[in-house]
């Protein structure tokens, strides 16, 4: 794929800490438009893949570009909006109200306390509105759920015209019945605004209809490629690949496999 389409080029990536690898010769590339779901087991490097691309760890081996362009020269950071995993983080007295935390993503654009114009005020309530929080936009953020907290920050990214938005776990935090309806809520995203999507996640039974594309890391890239392949995928494959029987590839929405934990 040449680069002029792919959003992202991940070109042979390694990565050690110390004596070991995190990450051994990555190769990936992220079409413009896609919705990708990063999958693999705790510790198996997803986080430092993310933090390479956000260019938040300095790459060791290999190169990445970033709309076409390579990551040492890029400066259109704006471009990219990152939402980490920050659910429950927020105690019930923190004094911000929804509309205060989304607006205060334009504030490397405004500075912090300048008057907000008209059409500032305007993308806050349709950032707002396309994480379908509108009625919560005067509550403190404190007071909401953590998928509804984890949604105010998605909208805080989105609130600068993002055209890439990379999420890490987003749905720690999030009970399971409301997950579906915040893959639902990304989908919208990625299919109605055209926002191409970066997802670490543990749900990929809930989203194989939502996402484009599907990543399978554990230090190597296992797998890469559009969804129905990965449907295809026998599921013993992927049971070695977790290392115990995992029962994903369903389309059966009624019971959620729920993965626990969180990745460094």
């Amino acid at each position: 794929m040449n680069s002029n389409s792919s959003i992202i080029n991940i070109d042979h990536v390694s990565y050690r800490y110390e004596k070991e690898n995190v990450l051994e010769d990555v190769s990936l590339s992220i079409p413009k438009g896609a919705f990708l779901g990063i999958v693999g087991p705790n510790g198996s490097g997803k986080s430092t893949l993310l933090k390479l691309i956000l260019g938040l760890l300095k790459l060791q081996k290999g190169g990445i570009s970033l709309f076409g362009q390579d990551i040492n020269k890029f400066k259109e950071w704006h471009k990219i909006g990152f939402v980490s995993q920050k659910a429950n983080s927020f105690n019930t007295g923190f004094p911000a109200t929804v509309y205060e935390v989304v607006a205060s993503g334009l504030t490397k654009k405004l500075g912090l306390f300048k008057f907000m114009a008209k059409q500032d005020q305007q993308k806050v309530h349709e950032a707002i509105k396309s994480v379908d929080l509108t009625k919560f936009t005067n509550q403190n953020i404190g007071e909401l759920s953590g998928g509804q907290q984890q949604r105010v920050f998605i909208a805080r990214a989105l609130v600068s015209d993002p055209e890439l938005l990379i999420l890490d776990e987003p749905t720690v935090g999030v009970d399971a019945q409301n997950v579906q309806s915040f893959y639902e809520m990304l989908g919208n995203l990625n299919q109605k605004m055209g926002i191409t999507l970066l997802l670490v996640t543990h749900d990929i039974g809930t989203i194989t209809d939502k996402v484009t594309h599907v990543a399978c890391l554990n230090k190597h890239l296992h797998f890469h490629g559009n969804t129905d392949e990965f449907e295809q995928l026998k599921l013993n494959d992927m049971s070695d690949f977790y290392g115990h029987d995992v029962h994903v590839l369903t389309h059966d929405h009624h019971h959620h496999h729920h993965h626990g934990g969180t990745s460094q």
